[in-house]
């Protein structure tokens, strides 16, 4: 179809009676919504803004350890067409303080609302009211160079499928620098991540995320990587753990029978594969014997290699004998 048959037929159209009932009806139909909305910009409402406040002029040897820019919400009355304005104009863009004229010596400083109200209503027209300010007080928090390295720990939920567990995690950075008052320095010994959340993952899972915001503390960096690795559980057992005599006195032998014995538990089965049976350690303690002498005695598992869960003795009770060495 070429362009002066297209034309034919809106040209066609336009002189029908139909196309002129439809202009018509436009027509009437914009005028009413035109009087419609100068009816509606005309009235008087209220409506909630967010204000930016930043804190400029900080000096070089000063920190801030609260965000650099916060927001109040502001909620102003007026005329419809004055809302609009403001919510689409540059009057409630931003408004800056100087640091030096709200701080304190105890690393905080508070910009009061009837200063933040103020400056606002230097950038509103006189018919405009503000009827409400939230929050009610704006603080910011700085420091001047007390710093400390923390380690950095997960935090939240973090479950990978049946049959598997979390075997090892990793953190990069493992450690952050946090830039706080004294007191706060002090009563931090380690920061979390944001809260995390993921289910029923088998694979090596890795996370980019934040770190969970502390009042009046910043940290850098403030985001880190963390890999959870994951390893198929299994039940296993390790035979040939020998049995060890402690606080023998001198000059005396303990034997027990039988002289080894077994270990069940459960493990990842890239840790299994690695264990032996020195990695366990399973005691007999002689001043328990002397104090209760009897046929046999009690063993105890005493040390076991981490990564492994619910490790038990294949046997709680042994005979034993105890010799002299001459």
């Amino acid at each position: 179809m070429t362009f002066r048959s297209v034309w034919r037929t809106v040209r066609e159209f336009l002189f029908t009676k139909a196309s002129k009932e439809f202009l018509i009806f436009v027509f009437f139909l914009a005028l009413s919504g035109v009087f419609w909305l100068s009816l509606t910009l005309n009235e008087t409402y209220e409506q909630e803004f967010a204000v930016p406040i930043s804190v400029v002029g900080v000096p070089k040897n000063a920190v801030l350890t609260s965000d650099e820019v916060d927001t109040i919400r502001v909620t102003i009355r007026d005329k419809g067409i004055v809302l609009v304005t403001y919510k689409y104009g540059e009057a409630l863009k931003r408004i800056e303080f100087p640091f030096r004229n709200y701080t304190h010596n105890n690393g905080t400083g508070q910009i009061p609302i009837s200063e933040i109200q103020k400056r606002i209503y230097q950038n509103l027209v006189s018919s405009s009211k503000i009827t409400a300010i939230k929050p009610e007080k704006m603080e910011f928090y700085y420091s001047y160079g007390s710093k400390k390295q923390v380690p950095v720990r997960w935090s939240g939920r973090v479950i990978p499928e049946e049959l598997y567990f979390i075997s090892r995690v990793s953190y990069e950075p493992d450690s952050v620098t946090i830039f706080a008052s004294d007191d706060k320095l002090d009563s931090i010994s380690m920061v979390y991540t944001e809260q995390l959340n993921y289910v029923n993952f088998r694979d090596t899972l890795s996370v980019d995320c934040n770190l969970a915001k502390l009042r009046g503390v910043k940290a850098v960096p403030d985001h880190i990587r963390v890999k959870f690795f994951t390893d198929v559980l299994t039940e296993e057992r390790i035979s040939g753990i020998p049995i060890v005599g402690i606080n023998m006195p001198e000059g005396k032998v303990l034997r027990t029978f039988p002289a080894k014995t077994s270990v069940s538990f459960v493990a990842g089965v890239s840790v299994y594969r690695n264990l032996k049976p020195e990695d366990f350690t399973i005691i007999v303690d002689y001043d328990e014997i002397r104090r209760n002498p009897s046929e046999k005695c009690r063993i105890y598992l005493k040390k076991v290699p981490s990564g492994i869960s619910r490790a038990k003795l294949e046997t709680s009770m042994v005979d034993y004998l105890i010799e002299s060495q001459e």
